[in-house]
């Protein structure tokens, strides 16, 4: 690996997915809406304690493939099953019931509401006074700052809105509230693609940190090199296909940049638009020296002279 790409993979994940059976696996799985197919013989693992990227252009299947494993959408080909087990989820809460959590790029938080408060919403922590059920604002206070502190997320103020936060730090609060409640497979919806520089490391800091506490990543993404930076195996849809299937020691940063790019077409591309731009060029030269032939007779014509 180039020295210039800063590792945040995992040493031993291979060793943690060998330990049992995967904890996501789909086999030949494809996906139709009537007559258009988006996927087609997916293979695909997650093992516990590895990332999986999963890179493609628009409309390549990442979504689709997203909504297959959330519960949004069923397949229509093929099998997938958690933990050795076949399912068919008819609903993302039976996904969820399974520990598969999904992180989408809006991240279904509230701006206005405090950071403790999208950290519980929908899963209020609640206490009995005589006959009131009360939210037990305390516990989730001293809960959220709790999590977000073992993922390393320090706030100046757990009170404040999330609103207030950058980009990278509410995806950071996303992913700790899925740890939290018992997450074992995250799905992440390309966490990086709104984000500059700085944020983006900052996501792909405690993706990383998710990973190490055992959990199997699907880190979503059109960005080879975030993809790379922490990723421990890749796959690249096209067209609804794998185009690609390598774990990290099988590939370099610049041939996962290839494949994203293109690969053959790129070349391809290239080549057409080298004798493109030699035939323009040859066009523009034959112009350049019929102007001069103009410009030397219309010099030198006695005619042109005496008008």
């Amino acid at each position: 690996m180039s020295q210039s790409v800063p590792d945040l993979s995992a040493s031993g994940a291979g060793t943690a997915a060998e330990a049992g059976p995967p904890l996501i696996r789909m086999q030949g799985v494809g996906k139709t809406y009537g007559a258009i197919r988006a996927l087609e013989g997916i293979n695909l693992s997650v093992g516990a304690g590895e990332i999986t990227c999963v890179l493609g252009d628009n409309g390549a299947g990442k979504s689709t493939l997203i909504k297959i494993m959330a519960g949004l959408h069923q397949h229509t080909e093929g099998t997938m099953e958690v933990d050795g087990q076949e399912v068919h989820f008819g609903s993302p809460r039976e996904a969820l019931d399974r520990g598969i959590a999904t992180v989408y790029q809006d991240l279904a938080v509230v701006s206005l509401m405090e950071v403790w408060r999208n950290f519980f919403l929908g899963s209020e922590k609640r206490k009995r006074f005589g006959p009131f059920n009360a939210l037990d604002t305390n516990a989730m206070r001293r809960t959220a700052r709790e999590e977000l502190s073992k993922m390393g997320i320090d706030l100046a103020d757990i009170n404040q809105p999330i609103g207030t936060l950058s980009g990278g730090q509410r995806q950071c609060v996303a992913i700790a509230r899925a740890v939290y409640f018992g997450a074992r497979v995250l799905i992440l919806d390309e966490p990086t693609a709104a984000l500059g520089v700085k944020q983006s490391g900052v996501v792909l800091k405690y993706t990383a940190r998710a990973r190490d506490a055992g959990l199997g990543v699907v880190f979503i993404t059109h960005n080879p090199h975030h993809a790379y930076l922490v990723g421990d195996h890749f796959i690249v849809l096209k067209r609804g296909r794998m185009n690609l299937d390598a774990h990290r020691s099988d590939i370099s940063l610049e041939d996962l940049t290839q494949e994203m790019a293109g690969g053959d077409e790129l070349d391809t591309l290239s080549h057409e638009l080298q004798r493109s731009g030699a035939a323009s060029a040859d066009v523009v030269h034959q112009i350049e020296l019929a102007e001069q032939r103009a410009h030397g007779a219309t010099a030198h014509d006695p005619k042109e002279l005496n008008t």
